[in-house]
């Protein structure tokens, strides 16, 4: 017998109690081992138009909705008595009439007020919106995958009702209906397939469990749905072909890092002796992405797959090839390098330059391009920098750096850079013998020019050996510099995915006023924000500006107790601010809602039971139901401890933008819940966050 759980089941299961989900899970199992075991209590659903719905008892008060047919199995859904029923009873397994993908299908007449708005901020004032749809055929929003019974609806909804009405429709239908609305083209319909669970629709939201051990990844991770059940968008990007370095973006929430890991799987499968790195940012992301690639891989059933895929940041990957190929590196101190600039500097007579800007010179174009003599320097673009420098300053500033060259070089001493600059050298002179067959990158916004220097080694000239997932507005540490330089072209092989599985349209859309609508590179790659949809709706974001420290501490810990109150756990909030000296507002807020928190370290991980508090450098990957940003007032985001060290013109537009990426990167770890506060006079980032 066919087993197969839905995504309806998986995000059911991950709103019980702990205690709850251990028998929901027991029960799961016995299932898969022996559907027809005489010890389970199956029940058949009376009310059920779905004659195939039945309800298995998993503890007194626990009910596990399944479908049941003479071949297979199916896991739908999982609540409290009642409302397991209830939930059964409004819905049905159909295939879909024209696309013929297995869909389960809201019954029209069981749902009451499709057309009321959830959530409409009172000030609002009425308006008269027009319908939508009227004007598409039925054909057309049958190919959409729009359910029969559901397209009187559809052609009534307005901007106002859309929201609404798309929260019980079929995934695929809803999200075609947000796009159409939005100026869009939704993606070409898929013909029927023969399975309707074969379907690329169906696909998304119902998956086969062919031992126990599957179904054990799938339940152990229930926030990690999207590892399991893939979009048809995200699938088409994952097995592509691609005769270069390839690249998927996407604002926050998209599942760009679901896409890298199910990457990495398939080019693993696909290329049964090939050696794949997935690696990221820094040590604490790869351990995440380490721990998620456990949900996609059976380390029992897979032990040779698992061992093909090495997950490491890209630091550490780096130092372990260096010492392995070229020996251990002498690492200089930041240190050691800024008092060689200072006694270069002083050595020159250059006066005019302040120590900021030679430190930066340094950093983001000597150091970086690896610049070793004058004529390099005298002849690099210098992107990114806006300071005007004339023959006879640039060969002043070229007498420090050259000082520093030597310096370091007398000492036996390399930079940073250097180190990947080496690397790079020696894996170009090495040919065939690379260390791995495909790189897989998450995180690729925030690489740095050495970085890429090093994985253009690894890999450039073969089809499908680099792919890169990244988000041009969560990039908060680089400044930008061109990928064409460094032989990394992704021109004509760089998708967007469109479709937020994460966060509300409310939190989404107002987050996106931090960011520009559409966002390019410096080779010309574009990413537009603008059609971006969310697939559920939620309630308003909430901004507060307040008088004093005291007033947001009481008001932020009311809103968490508020929001414990209505179901949410503790493990499920999360508290944001912008450094560790905000911190200690973070904590006084959460002890005024009466409950226990974490302050999250390197290791980012959250406890059960306890509130979440970091600052928003560590937010990346991290997911909340509710999220409070606290402490956004002025001179804290954008921080002016940065201002006052700019000594470019072009770094003070960086430090603003890398400061409202930070803000919108905090504000997009919530799912259903935000709230953003701070103390007078507030960040002035505010006001975009608020603008319609």
């Amino acid at each position: 017998m066919l087993f197969r759980i839905a995504d309806t089941f998986t995000a059911s299961l991950a709103r019980l109690s702990t205690e709850e989900q251990k028998a929901v899970k027991t029960t799961a199992f016995d299932l898969q081992i022996n559907p027809a075991n005489p010890g389970m209590s199956f029940h058949k659903l009376d009310r059920a138009r779905d004659k195939n719905f039945w309800s298995v008892r998993v503890t007194r008060d626990i009910r596990l909705i399944i479908h049941k047919s003479e071949d297979s199995l199916l896991l739908c859904y999982v609540d409290h008595h009642d409302q397991a029923y209830a939930w059964a009873e409004r819905r049905k397994l159909e295939t879909h009439p024209t696309t013929g993908a297995a869909q389960l299908v809201e019954i029209r007449e069981t749902v009451q007020k499709v057309f009321v708005p959830q959530y409409v901020p009172e000030a609002r004032p009425a308006a008269i919106s027009k319908p939508i749809f009227a004007r598409y055929a039925d054909a057309e929003l049958l190919q959409y995958g729009v359910p029969v019974e559901w397209l009187n609806d559809v052609r009534q909804a307005t901007e106002d009702t859309l929201l609404t009405l798309a929260d019980h429709l079929p995934g695929e239908a809803a999200e075609a209906l947000l796009e159409l609305a939005t100026g869009g083209k939704p993606r070409t319909p898929v013909v029927a397939a023969t399975n309707p669970f074969e379907h690329p629709d169906a696909m998304r939201r119902f998956r086969a469990m062919p031992n126990i051990e599957e179904l054990q990844r799938a339940l152990d991770a229930p926030w990690e749905k999207w590892t399991v059940f893939l979009h048809p968008d995200q699938r088409q990007i994952v097995e592509r072909d691609y005769n270069g370095p390839a690249r998927v973006s996407g604002s926050a929430g998209t599942g760009k890092t679901i896409v890298a890991l199910h990457r990495a799987v398939f080019l693993a499968r696909a290329n049964p002796d090939a050696r794949v790195l997935l690696t990221t940012l820094t040590d604490t992301l790869a351990k995440a992405l380490h721990a998620k690639l456990r949900y996609l891989v059976s380390e029992e059933h897979e032990p040779k797959l698992a061992e093909r895929i090495e997950v490491y940041g890209i630091d550490a990957v780096a130092m372990q090839l260096y010492k392995r190929r070229i020996g251990r590196p002498q690492l200089a101190p930041p240190e050691l390098i800024h008092a060689l600039l200072e006694e270069g500097s002083a050595r020159a007579g250059a006066h005019t330059f302040s120590q900021r800007f030679l430190r930066t010179e340094w950093e983001h174009i000597v150091d970086a391009w690896q610049l070793k003599s004058w004529e390099d320097y005298r002849d690099v673009a210098r992107l990114g920098r806006k300071t005007r420098l004339p023959e006879q300053q640039r060969l002043m500033l070229w007498s420090i750096f050259d000082h520093v060259h030597s310096r370091l070089a007398d000492q036996g001493l390399i930079t940073h850079a250097g180190l990947f600059s080496q690397l790079a050298a020696q894996l170009s002179q090495s040919g065939a013998n690379q260390p791995f067959d495909f790189v897989v990158v998450d995180e690729a916004q925030d690489m740095n020019i050495a970085h890429l220097r090093f994985l253009a080694a690894l890999g450039v000239q073969r089809p499908n050996a680099l792919f890169f997932a990244g988000d041009l507005g969560q990039r908060i540490f680089q400044q930008p510099f061109s990928w064409k330089a460094l032989e990394i072209d992704v021109r004509g092989r760089s998708r967007t995915l469109r479709i937020n599985y994460r966060t509300s349209h409310q939190i989404r859309t107002q987050a996106d006023r931090l960011l520009d609508a559409q966002l390019a590179d410096l080779d010309g790659n574009i990413e537009q924000r603008s059609d971006t949809i969310s697939v559920f709706n939620g309630p308003e974001p909430i901004i507060r500006k307040l008088a004093s420290e005291q007033d947001e501490c009481t008001t932020v810990g009311a809103w968490l107790a508020e929001r414990i109150e209505t179901g949410i756990v503790p493990h499920e909030c999360g508290v944001f601010v912008r450094s560790t000296a905000e911190l200690a507002r973070a904590q006084a807020a959460v002890q005024a809602a009466g409950q226990p928190y974490k302050l999250l370290d390197a290791d980012v991980e959250t406890t059960e039971g306890y509130v979440s508090i970091s600052t928003m450098h560590l937010a990346k990957g991290l997911e909340f139901r509710a999220v409070a940003v606290m402490a956004c007032d002025d001179e804290i985001i954008p921080l002016q401890e940065r201002i006052d060290n700019i000594s470019d013109d072009a770094d003070l537009h960086e430090v603003y933008s890398t400061e409202r990426h930070l803000l919108y990167v905090a504000c997009t770890r919530a799912r259903d819940h935000l709230l953003v506060t701070s103390v007078e006079p507030s960040s002035e980032f505010l006001a975009d966050l608020q603008s319609a």
